[in-house]
């Protein structure tokens, strides 16, 4: 069999194990979220944090919850982090610096997972288990439970209450991403990762030494990661290393569990609002931008440019042979289309053009699907733009879902948009201009601004996937990384939300025969047609002084 019909058979069993999914887990989770009883065990941690989760909540009152169950887990993990030395299971690994406990603390809290350390040669077991897998399950949750309060803004009127934020963190936690999380981790099991709870063992002899490796809780961890679009390895070598993704079915599963939610989460939407067919407006309009940057991809990469990849058949540099190009560039995209971060290649090693694209997946906003939570809102987002762009051919004013999108909408849609290529731009335009950071590339040129682009995108996209070649393990990257993932982490948020509340007090308009079809595939032409634009003209000339420049070149 060769490569590429290796690859697209990946790819097109992919897409029928989502199929699958995707109606029972998104009807289920709609029931989740709509429902008005509680489980005992839900019960216990709502006594336990002392939260009533019957108390409807306005967009200002479930803001300050999310931001205040954050910041209480950026202060917790970075103690857990800085006394690491002191707990038991550390491994005899010391305390992490400052800075990157700092830096770490709000990767995993805003789901992002950058990680600018070793994971097995700096974080033990308490660490890894009891705070960064636990970041990885309520981040999550987090995300979740913001992407539901905006549906509900759609499908609710004359009032502007949005649900209960913890009522919703807790049941994103306990009946949807535990269970599923946990069968998943069986299978991984299964196929051959580990789940230990080993200190660190020598390994054979090479080269006149010995290699140090320990295990740990890896595949419980390897499986909440991909689930809830965390991507932070317990490894440095993250979906690469063997003890997390050992065989070709596990990587191909971890690409299901990374789009499990997300694409499932658009189900839910319809649902809710109480129309399938604009959930599956969104749901087309998600799968064709993914299928269509996997294909990219792969003609990149399966591309023979050069004798050593004539000789190899793609563009091999950087990629485990046991995944090949086609597994390797489904993941790749998947995960930068999402806000996973995980990697099984080396991301730094791919074509000129095909780094190009991991970079555009996350400068898309990562809505194709997205992260689990964040893809659905952002999306809806970019509806709304859209819906605005047509009202403007037409001359009428925009309605999205018996809603209509005035100036108060639009320019709660237009900050959201706009935060995160500032943060983006900015940062990078800094970095480039101050002498010291430059220091941390290994590459000169367009490769190298790439290493810092790159590490801003994924940090203010909330990714945390690397480019690398950039050592990032520094006090100007681990602080600006971290302000970086915080604010594209929280501001947007703040924008989602307010548009929430706006929503849920209007009244519903009724359709007219020059209301526009949304769920028609017209718009959802348009809504691709509008994602894309927007985002070329955005960072056009960033990508061109980086990876178009260098695939240009090659």
């Amino acid at each position: 069999m060769s490569p590429v019909l290796a690859g697209v058979l990946q790819l097109l069993a992919l897409m029928a194990a989502l199929a699958l999914a995707h109606i029972p887990l998104g009807g289920y989770m709609a029931k989740v979220y709509s429902s008005d009883k509680h489980w005992r065990v839900e019960r216990w941690i709502y006594k336990g944090i002392g939260a009533d989760p019957d108390t409807e909540m306005r967009w200002p009152a479930y803001l300050r919850g999310v931001l205040a169950f954050s910041v209480a887990g950026v202060l917790l993990l970075y103690l857990l982090q800085r006394l690491q030395g002191v707990l038991p299971g550390s491994l005899g690994f010391a305390a992490i610096d400052p800075d990157q406990a700092f830096n770490t603390a709000v990767s995993f809290v805003t789901n992002t997972n950058w990680q600018s350390y070793y994971g097995e040669q700096a974080m033990g077991h308490v660490v890894q288990t009891a705070g960064l897998a636990v970041q990885n399950f309520v981040s999550a949750a987090v995300g979740m439970a913001v992407a539901v309060a905006l549906v509900r803004g759609f499908a609710r009127s004359r009032t502007g209450e949005l649900g209960n934020f913890w009522a919703d963190l807790v049941r994103g936690v306990v009946r949807v991403l535990v269970p599923i999380a946990a069968v998943a981790a069986v299978v991984l099991v299964a196929c051959g990762a580990v789940q230990n709870f080993s200190g660190i063992h020598e390994v054979g002899q090479f080269m006149g030494g010995s290699q140090q490796w320990n295990g740990g809780a890896v595949a419980s961890q390897e499986a909440i990661k991909e689930l809830g679009t965390n991507g932070g390895g317990y490894f440095n070598a993250n979906s690469a290393h063997p003890f997390e993704n050992p065989t070709p079915f596990t990587n191909l599963f971890e690409i299901f569990l990374i789009l499990l939610i997300p694409f499932s989460l658009t189900r839910t939407f319809g649902v809710m609002v109480g129309s399938v067919r604009q959930g599956y407006a969104i749901l087309a309009t998600m799968a064709t931008i993914w299928v269509g940057f996997v294909a990219l991809m792969m003609w990149t990469e399966f591309a023979h440019q050069g004798p050593a990849p004539d000789i190899a058949g793609g563009s091999m540099e950087g990629k485990e042979v046991r995944f090949g190009i086609g597994g390797s560039s489904i993941f790749a995209v998947s995960t930068t289309l999402t806000s996973t971060g995980a990697v099984d290649s080396f991301h730094s090693s791919f074509t000129g053009l095909g780094g190009g694209i991991t970079m555009l997946g996350m400068m898309l906003g990562e809505i194709a699907p997205g992260g689990v939570g964040s893809g659905l809102y952002g999306m809806l987002i970019m509806a709304i733009i859209a819906v605005f762009i047509a009202g403007l051919m037409v001359g009428r004013t925009p309605e999205y879902l018996d809603k209509k999108i005035g100036t108060r909408e639009i320019k709660f849609a237009a900050c959201y948009i706009l935060v995160t290529p500032a943060l983006v731009l900015a940062f990078t335009a800094v970095a480039m201009a101050l002498p010291t950071p430059g220091h941390s590339m290994t590459n000169s040129g367009a490769h190298g601004f790439s290493e810092i682009l790159y590490a801003y995108t994924s940090a203010a996209n909330n990714n945390g996937s690397a480019f690398a070649g950039l050592n990032a393990d520094t006090q100007w990257f681990n602080t600006t990384l971290g302000v970086a993932m915080l604010l594209g982490r929280f501001v947007p948020m703040v924008f989602v939300l307010a548009l929430a509340g706006s929503l849920a007090e209007q009244k519903p308009v009724p359709a007219t025969a020059g209301t526009l079809r949304t769920e028609k595939p017209l718009f959802t032409g348009l809504l691709v047609g509008a994602i894309l634009i927007i985002t070329g003209l955005t960072y056009f000339p960033a990508l061109a002084l980086g990876p178009l420049a260098e695939g240009l070149a090659a």
